[in-house]
């Protein structure tokens, strides 16, 4: 995948996660994941599947498509 698209996916998650006042090892615990790994994501290091995004969703209650509103 394109790094501006998960470095842009990155920083929505983050910016979720801080909206809802989480902590990454919070968020972890919720999807059941390494916080290391929400941080990769976060980063935008790293390609999540189709699966850990609906984890994600979930766990940050959101719609799956909110992750990608990218103009806030």
């Amino acid at each position: 995948m394109d790094a501006k698209i998960l470095n842009i996916f990155g920083k929505q998650l983050k910016s979720l996660r801080l909206e809802r006042d989480l902590t990454q090892e919070e968020l972890a615990d919720k999807v059941g994941i390494h916080p290391t790994y929400v941080g990769k994501l976060e980063a935008g290091k790293c390609n999540p599947s189709l699966k850990m995004l609906f984890k994600l969703s979930r766990a940050l209650d959101i719609k799956l498509g909110d992750f990608f509103i990218f103009d806030k």
